[in-house]
């Protein structure tokens, strides 16, 4: 029971800007997850889009977004502002994705998907580094990972959505058309429009200090520690073996789970994100950032592997809930390692820096995934990033486990 009461009291203790954000992401995750599972399929079969243009499409959308976390993210240091950029973040998301409703060909569904990232972009740096310094290093860990949490209990809700949706519109759920799978893009955007509001009404940041924000603009690494340059060199590395997950879907499918069972898949890998994303974070307190990470990453290149040699949809069904372990053990752990190793005011431009060592490489991962899958079959396409991750795991161990706390 003293247990039970500790931890309840752990999260009853949460900073109000923690509690809000989260919700925050619970809520877009929610509406962006309607989509997504439905999303390969409906490019594949609908629009026939090949997996070269798939990996295009989501490589290329994520690689925007990492490219602008820098700039938003420095901004944010500089001028001392954090909630304005996650507040326009959010609402060009809101009013982008009902543009899914009336796309006919693959290339405009890049459009509007890229659209969408440039939001995303806009305001993930921001956002992380208002919750980082919300708390305490000792608790990093476990507010990251919270919030991650609850990001994914938006995946988890956003599917089952999509899932009674289809039901509804769609006469054949097993090959809907292109205006059932548009009349369920339609909805996507109610739960982000909610969040909107609560950014507005609940999240709260500390006044401009007089004078701040006069500094030149510099996007160098200057400046920072060479812990921190070694950490961002190998997870632009591990990125190179992290396609976009429209690939696992569609693999998924290929082994037998039909498109209409695809989003309770999805649930599935969401549901297995929330309950590690919890455990996750905390154990990156208790254990270290490196070594959770380092597990995480194992998984990572055994669940490729296990995609590598799946024929079966059982299979499908273990991996994804292997995959969902890799993504809680990790997440946070990496955001909480990224705010260890700089001092606050500096924290905007890392985590920029972060999600530029992921854009980097993210669309080439994706395009090079693709191609592979493409000339040489899905096995080929699996085993080459499982190889990749194990290097990434590998030059991880050149990385400090207890970097110097900056505060």
């Amino acid at each position: 029971m003293g247990s039970l009461n500790e931890g309840w009291l752990r999260y009853k203790a949460l900073p109000r800007n923690v509690l809000s954000l989260s919700l925050v992401s619970l809520l877009n995750d929610t509406s962006s997850e309607i989509i997504y599972p439905l999303l390969p399929a409906f490019l594949a079969l609908s629009l026939g889009a090949s997996p070269f243009a798939i990996g295009l499409i989501e490589g290329f959308a994520e690689s925007i977004a990492s490219l602008l976390k820098l700039v938003s993210g420095y901004l944010s240091d500089k001028f001392h502002s954090r909630k304005l950029p996650v507040f326009l973040g959010y609402s060009l998301a809101a009013v982008t994705r009902p543009f899914l409703a009336f796309v006919s060909t693959w290339p405009q569904v890049l459009v509007v998907r890229m659209t969408d990232r440039v939001g995303k972009g806009i305001r993930g740096a921001p956002r992380d580094a208002l919750i980082a310094s919300s708390v305490s290093k000792e608790r990093r860990g476990f507010v990251f990972g919270f919030n991650r949490a609850a990001d994914h209990l938006g995946a988890v809700f956003g599917p089952i959505v999509g899932f009674l949706l289809l039901l509804v519109f769609a006469a054949d759920t097993q090959n809907p058309t292109i205006h059932e799978y548009q009349q369920v893009f339609l909805f996507a955007s109610v739960p982000v429009f909610i969040g909107i509001v609560v950014i507005a009404f609940f999240v709260r940041e500390e006044a401009r200090p007089p004078g701040a924000g006069g500094e030149p603009l510099n996007l160098s690494l200057q400046g920072f520690d060479p812990n921190f340059k070694r950490f961002l060199v190998v997870i632009a590395v591990f990125t190179l073996s992290n396609s976009t997950d429209a690939f696992l879907l569609l693999r998924a499918a290929e082994s037998g789970i039909a498109p209409v069972v695809l989003p309770l898949l999805w649930v599935t890998l969401h549901l297995s994100k929330v309950l590690f994303s919890l455990f996750g974070g905390d154990l990156s307190d208790r254990l270290g950032r490196r070594t959770t990470i380092l597990i995480g990453w194992l998984i990572y290149a055994l669940v490729y592997l296990g995609f590598a040699l799946a024929d079966s949809a059982w299979q499908c069904w273990l991996l994804f809930i292997m995959y969902g372990a890799y993504f809680g053990l990790t997440e946070g752990a990496e955001k909480a390692f990224v705010a260890d190793m700089v001092p606050e005011e500096k924290r905007g431009t890392a985590y920029g820096l972060y999600n530029l060592a992921y854009g980097i490489t993210v669309f080439p991962a994706s395009l090079l995934f693709g191609f592979i899958w493409h000339q040489y079959g899905a096995p080929s396409a699996f085993f080459m990033s499982c190889c990749i991750s194990g290097l990434a795991f590998v030059f991880l161990l050149t990385v400090k486990q207890t970097p110097s706390a900056l505060e």
